[in-house]
């Protein structure tokens, strides 16, 4: 390794010590009226004082020559000061730093300087001189000050040099959203597990038996547990494991027909549950945190981002997902299944995929979407979700251009070919609740319930939050007319896809 005291232009050498020592300054008295009988001993130079933010003015060091007469006072004439090392110039020789540069070093003493003893006459007047010089000179500094007001005015706050080097002043730090993020996981990290689980994938072409890790949440402390379907399925031994490492064997409740949800039953009680939140008011920007266990060896880890987007539409091997929160929160493989949290600590969506080949664009599907059938789970009632029986496109401007649509948004119970047209096929699955209720192809669902249809409430999402059997009420524009309709729901068929 290069010496990098000997390079020349490595301008990170330490600066010399010498750099900080006073400034010479030579006394020469005056021409005395006779010459003194007995030589002045020299005196031992006062030990230099390492450098501290506090002594910045060089002040003497070097020892002084007296002959003054025995007869009278003796007179100073200094010499002109050398020019200070402030003003050589930058390619003079390099100086030393002091071995404590980093540290807010304590002022040392100013060490009182001491002349030998000597005989002669002029030492008492020259102390006297010097003494009565410092208390009218400390006297008249703090007339001056007390004048001036300085010691009633509230200290001033540091800032920092004008200079570029000025890393000494440290600069007041916000950290709000670190906090929060410390928080949330502090909360939020004991109530999600790790699941391992063993079994033939679906999905996979080997069709041979795997083992698989991802994440869950314990919503209630009863050993309830949410998760994605797509950890769990077709799986034939399946383990949970928390936080602190306790293991529990652990059985599928029940499997979404809807999206990538499924419920996972252990036999356990008081474990620590998640806060469940509300994704309805979600909005962009917003900080959200994840926890999850990524790739199976990572567990609780915590990641953190903002909702990039609301109402995403993804394909997966699974198939098609709708209405996801998109983040940049990092999510990987066997994060799927565990939570996404917002500044509070509640679970506002479950971890479910990636885009494949990017950096930071990972979805989610809401809790509002899983609400439902955790609460069927809580009920000892088996997981379902309700079903309408159409086909539908969700209206946009470009939909309002195309096909001249009488409002701007909606479902249009439609099916489109490719280049956005209507098919002419009947968009009304036969014998459905919506064939039943009258709902016929070209209709415009315009509310729900009194809920409007629009880009953030989408039919499909707002129909979740019913039950197979409940009677809702359709607004529907056909043509001209403004239309009413009754629809009782049926069960989604679990091969709907």
């Amino acid at each position: 390794m290069t010496d990098s005291s000997s390079d020349p232009t490595d301008e990170t050498q330490p600066h010399d010590s010498a750099a900080w020592r006073p400034v010479d300054r030579t006394f020469e008295p005056a021409a005395p009226d006779a010459p003194s009988s007995a030589p002045l001993a020299p005196r031992t130079p006062a030990t230099p004082v390492p450098y501290s933010p506090s002594a910045y003015a060089p002040s003497s060091s070097a020892p002084a020559s007296y002959s003054p007469s025995p007869a009278s006072p003796a007179s100073y004439s200094p010499a002109p000061d050398p020019r200070t090392d402030w003003t050589r110039p930058s390619w003079s020789e390099r100086e030393p730093t002091p071995e404590h540069w980093f540290e807010s070093a304590t002022p040392a003493p100013a060490r009182p300087v001491v002349a030998p003893a000597r005989r002669g006459a002029g030492r008492g007047t020259v102390v006297a001189a010097a003494l009565a010089a410092a208390v009218l000179a400390s006297g008249g500094t703090v007339v001056a000050l007390t004048a001036g007001g300085a010691f009633d005015r509230a200290p001033a706050a540091a800032t920092g040099s004008q200079g570029t080097n000025s890393t000494t002043v440290k600069q007041p730090v916000t950290l709000d959203e670190s906090s929060a993020i410390i928080n949330v996981a502090a909360k939020a990290g004991p109530s999600v597990v790790r699941i391992y689980t063993k079994g033939i994938d679906p999905n996979s072409a080997t069709q041979q038996e795997q083992d698989g890790v991802g994440s869950g949440i314990i919503f209630e402390a009863n050993g309830w547990i949410l998760t994605n379907r797509h950890v769990v399925a077709s799986t034939t031994d399946l383990t949970v494991q928390l936080k602190d490492g306790t293991k529990y064997d652990a059985t599928i409740y029940g499997i979404d027909t809807l999206t990538d949800l499924a419920i996972v039953k252990v036999d356990a009680t008081g474990l620590p549950a998640a806060t469940i939140g509300d994704s309805d008011g979600l909005k962009v920007g917003e900080l959200v945190v994840a926890i999850g266990s990524p790739l199976g060896t990572f567990d609780n880890s915590v990641t953190s981002g903002i909702v990039s987007a609301l109402g995403r539409d993804i394909t997966t091997e699974g198939g098609h997902i709708r209405n996801l929160i998109q983040t940049d929160a990092a999510i990987n493989p066997g994060n799927s299944g565990g939570p996404l949290l917002d500044a509070t600590g509640a679970v506002i969506g479950v971890n479910t995929a990636i885009a494949q080949n990017s950096t930071g664009i990972g979805f989610s599907i809401p809790i509002d979407i899983a609400r439902p059938i955790m609460r069927q789970a809580l009920a000892g009632q088996a997981l379902a979700r309700p079903y309408i029986g159409i086909q539908y496109v969700s209206i946009d401007p470009q939909l309002v251009k195309e096909l001249k649509l009488p409002v701007g948004a909606g479902a249009y119970v439609q099916i489109l070919d490719p280049n956005g047209n209507p098919t002419g096929e009947d968009a009304v699955r036969a014998k459905s609740p919506a064939a039943v209720a009258g709902i016929k192809t070209g209709d415009i669902v315009t509310a729900i319930n009194g809920q409007t249809i629009d880009a953030l409430h989408p039919l499909d999402a707002v129909l979740t939050q019913f039950a197979p059997g409940d009677s809702i009420t359709l607004e529907v524009i056909r043509g001209q007319e403004h239309k009413t309709l009754t629809v009782t729901l049926g069960t989604r068929p679990k091969d709907l896809g």
